[in-house]
């Protein structure tokens, strides 16, 4: 900082931590933030130091002393290094600045921040650069770059790629490059006004040049001066203070007077030692005055430290100006309705958007209670990110304010913060203004909003189209069918927009809403399932009409053409053609076949559902469902089982028309209905078919089936049923060689009345005569049956009876006979075996049985008369053992017995054997008796 010839103190700062002040003696003094003196040393031994400066991020202090009959001196301190002398700080160098030898004050001073230049303004008009290495006291250069006659009031370093120095006279603004490119060149003017001693400084955050000159303060930066701000009145000091510019206006009888520049320089200040002088703060960005004051007496400098500002003044005071926090200046601005700055003032301070928003909020309060409320919904929707939407909401309500309240809804939607009643609210207000316009706009503007409700409102309010492009927009298929269907009314159109879906998302709305459209458009609609079920569906597209016209086509064929590019169901009916372009034109399509034209397309592979998911589609509307069923049974890739209920399906729709049919109409659908069953194999289950031919008294039907599946009893029965004699007995004929079973029932059926049995006539004795023949009944079962409804008479089966009691008879002696014989040769074994077991044997054998050869000692006799040769045997016989030998002639034969006996007493056990044979027999009593003789009701033995 400078100071003026008085050798009054001089302060400078020195990082934040300490203040120098220095005064006439040469002595430097260090003081505290609570500006007690901390340190003394003594810096010149002759002179008053004038200047002082600390280098600001070092320990280095530069000062200057002066005294105007010897050259000034400039000596360079490093305030960490003591010296071993004085105690001191240690001075790094010193040297004297010459003025060729001009015995002028210094006017002003700046340095580099690391020391390699310096300039010195002299108040004769000349600036001498100093260079060199000052801080290692290797030798510095001097040399006047600059003269002038106007005074130097000001110098300061501009540092970058090149190093700038600013000059400042009293009637003009230049700069000088000393380093870098342009080096050399003679000064550039600037401006042809200057400024005042201590008018000019620099402001460190962005480089440029700060001069304050009566009318308006002025910045400068490299490509020259830059904006200016009027603040009228003389100006004594500036200084920067962060943003702010600190403005000293001298006293206004200084000023009126209008004293000579050269004054300030000798110390013209003494004499208006009690005259008042004015401080004022200005923002430059923002263009408003932060704070002013009036001080009672005149001021020596102002200085910046501890963030704070401190104005000194002649009289010795110290006055220190402190910044209020952000959130006070807010409020104080809040006091004075000054929104429009608050927000500027947050905006240049960088605060959060909340905090922002905060202040916007407030400036729409203010504007909502002056009754500006366009105004105030602009700062609601500016701050509408950290709003709660109710607050403002609840304020726009009124009808006369819905416009605005539209707005602000709008944009919640736009920010993506609406909530499912913002948008209700939103349709509301549109539907209350019964603007169309608007509500297409907002649909069609992909803003973000609550699918759900805008279409539901849009139904609501009977806006059926909007919602439907709506639902279209966001791909809401079924929704646009419901639409189409439930609310517009529209099934063609329902129904052609399904026709153009992907399989997937056909099917469902095609179940849901199948029976609707078969209620309204039955051929279509029929085609569309036959389509889907078969596997042949495909999406339809819209095909342009392409037409061949001739070379001299008029303005309205091209329009035509351009129309044929149009969907064809949002497209206008087509004008009638004129003839001139009847004659010139030839169309490949017609409109109405355009409209159902398909393009065509590579096979959509999708899963074929099963045909059965669409039978309830086609209640109440049987030919459509005949037709659908038809074609699914065309398709050979069907499985059997699905085969089995389309056929069942199809029967019983035949079967229904044909009983609300007669004559001739009625034979053809019961036609139709037995084609489906006759043939060998059938794929519908007989049961059902069965049923269904019962309920509709469709004996056909019965008949075939049952013969197909073997059921002929049960044809035979139905026959009998009903009383029909005349079927009764051709489907004996038929049925019964196969069916043996059939005998003994017609045998019953016959015999059931006297006007079946006279219908049977010579019948009856036929059946008697097959029962008889194959063994199908007992007698005494034919006997029963015949007796059970008292209509066969004796004389019917006389003769039946008579044969039948013959042959018993014959079979009854020959049981005797055989009996007879077994027990003669039963009591003939007995007694032989008696003789064996009591009597002696006579062996008369000469020879061996098996070797033929004459026997000899030692010889083995067998009970059975065979003799052997002891060797002949194929066991040695140990004389007086216990060994059982058997003879090998008879040992087969004994085997076979024996096994035979084993499988008897084995198949005692198998009680199922038993009752499988006994089922199929015919002759049970004979069966019994077999299995007696094996030993099956035997009692077991207790062993």
């Amino acid at each position: 900082m400078t100071a003026d010839r008085s050798g009054n103190p001089i302060l400078s700062v020195k990082i934040a931590k300490y203040v120098f002040g220095s005064g006439t003696d040469g002595q430097v003094r260090i003081l505290s933030s609570a500006f007690k003196i901390l340190r003394t040393f003594h810096a010149h031994e002759s002179g008053s130091i004038t200047h002082i400066k600390q280098i600001e991020g070092t320990s280095l202090l530069v000062t200057i002393s002066e005294d105007l009959s010897n050259e000034p001196v400039l000596k360079v301190w490093a305030l960490d290094k003591p010296d071993k002398k004085t105690g001191g700080p240690k001075c790094l160098s010193s040297l004297g600045i010459s003025n060729d030898r001009k015995q002028f004050p210094i006017s002003a001073f700046a340095a580099l921040g690391n020391l390699s230049q310096l300039a010195v303004g002299f108040a004769n008009g000349s600036v001498t650069v100093i260079r060199g290495d000052l801080i290692n006291d290797r030798g510095a250069k001097q040399r006047t770059v600059f003269e002038s006659e106007e005074p130097i009031t000001g110098v300061e370093f501009r540092d970058g790629p090149t190093t700038t120095l600013y000059l400042a006279t009293t009637g003009r603004i230049l700069t000088l490059t000393i380093s870098g490119r342009g080096q050399g060149q003679p000064a550039k003017n600037l401006e042809d006004h200057g400024c005042g001693l201590g008018c000019m400084t620099v402001d460190k955050d962005s480089g440029d040049i700060v001069v304050a000159r009566d009318d308006a303060i002025y910045f400068y930066g490299v490509k020259g001066r830059g904006p200016s701000y009027a603040y009228e009145g003389p100006k004594q000091l500036v200084r920067m203070f962060g943003d702010l510019v600190a403005l000293v206006t001298p006293p206004k009888n200084e000023s009126a007077s209008k004293p000579s520049v050269l004054r300030r320089f000798v110390g013209g200040r003494t004499g208006g030692l009690y005259q008042s002088s004015s401080l004022a703060l200005l923002d430059t960005d923002l263009k408003y005055v932060a704070h002013t004051e009036t001080l009672v007496s005149q001021v020596r400098t102002v200085f910046a430290e501890w963030g704070d500002l401190f104005l000194l003044t002649l009289d010795g005071k110290l006055f220190r100006y402190h910044e209020k926090t952000l959130n006070q200046k807010l409020e104080i601005l809040y006091q004075r309705d000054l929104y429009v700055m608050a927000i500027n003032f947050a905006q240049k301070a960088g605060v959060d958007a909340a905090q922002r928003n905060i202040i916007l909020r407030k400036y729409g309060d203010y504007l909502y209670k002056k009754g500006d409320y366009d105004t105030a919904m602009q700062q609601y929707l500016k701050a509408i990110d950290n709003t709660e939407p109710s607050q403002v909401i609840r304020k726009f309500l009124d009808t006369q304010r819905i416009n605005n309240l539209i707005e602000y809804l709008e944009e919640l939607h736009e920010h993506d913060k609406a909530t499912v009643d913002h948008t209700t609210l939103l349709l509301n207000c549109y539907a209350k203004l019964k603007d169309t316009e608007k509500l297409e706009t907002f649909i069609k503007s992909g803003t973000n909003f609550d699918l759900e409700t805008a279409i539901a409102m849009c139904r609501q309010g009977g806006y059926y189209d909007q919602a439907v492009v709506l639902s279209k927009k966001h791909g809401e298929h079924d929704r646009v069918v419901d639409i189409l269907i439930e609310d517009s009314k529209k099934y063609d159109e329902a129904l052609d927009y399904i026709w153009r879906r992907d399989p997937d998302v056909a099917y469902p709305n095609l179940m849901r809403y199948g029976r609707v459209l078969l209620e309204h458009c039955q051929d279509q609609t029929t085609q569309l399932f036959v389509d889907y079920y078969t596997g042949k569906f495909h999406p339809k597209k819209d095909v342009p009409i392409v037409p061949t016209q001739a070379p001299v086509g008029g303005a309205v064929s091209a329009v035509q053409n351009l129309a044929s590019f149009i969907p064809l169901p949002y497209r206008q009916a087509t004008p009638a053609p004129s003839p001139a372009i009847m004659e010139n034109q030839q169309f490949t399509l017609s409109n109405d076949e355009a409209a159902a034209t398909t393009e065509a397309a590579t096979p959509i592979e999708y899963t074929i559902p099963k045909s059965r998911t669409a039978f309830s589609s086609f209640v109440d509307h049987p030919e459509q469902f005949i037709v659908f069923l038809e074609a699914c049974l065309k398709e050979g890739n069907i499985d059997q089982k699905e085969q089995a209920e389309l056929h069942t399906t199809l029967f019983e729709i035949y079967l229904d028309i044909a009983a609300n049919k007669t004559g001739r109409d009625k034979s053809e659908w019961e036609a139709k209905a037995k084609s489906l069953i006759d043939g060998k194999e059938i794929s519908m289950d007989a049961s059902n078919v069965l049923l269904l031919s019962h309920l509709s008294n469709f004996q056909d039907g019965t008949v075939l089936v049952r013969e197909q599946q073997g059921l002929r009893f049960d044809i035979f029965r139905s026959y009998a049923s009903v009383g029909d004699t005349a079927s009764a007995i051709k489907a004996l004929r038929r049925y019964g060689p196969e069916e043996p079973r059939l005998y003994p029932a017609a045998l019953a059926y016959f015999t059931s009345s006297p006007k079946v049995l006279e219908e049977a006539g010579s019948e009856l004795d036929a059946v008697l005569k097959k029962i008889d023949e194959d063994g199908l009944m007992a007698p005494l079962q034919v006997i029963q049956t015949l007796s059970t409804n008292a209509v066969a008479t004796m004389g019917m089966v006389k003769k039946y009876l008579s044969d039948t009691i013959e042959r018993e008879r014959k079979e009854m002696s020959n049981n005797r006979r055989l009996i007879e014989s077994y027990r003669t040769e039963t009591d003939a074994k007995r007694k032989e075996m008696d003789e064996l077991g009591t009597g002696s044997t006579t062996f008369q054998t000469r020879r061996c049985s098996a070797c033929g050869g004459s026997l000899d000692l030692p010889t083995v006799h067998f009970l059975c008369k065979h003799s052997f040769h002891q060797r002949c045997l194929n066991q040695v016989v140990v004389v007086g053992g216990d060994a059982e030998v058997e003879c090998p002639k008879c040992a087969p034969t004994n085997n076979n017995i024996r096994a035979f006996q084993k499988a008897q007493e084995d198949s005692a056990d198998r009680h199922e054997m038993f009752q499988d044979a006994l089922l199929r027999s015919r002759d049970k009593f004979g069966t019994i008796s077999e299995f007696f003789g094996r030993g099956v009701m035997t009692a077991p033995t207790v062993e």
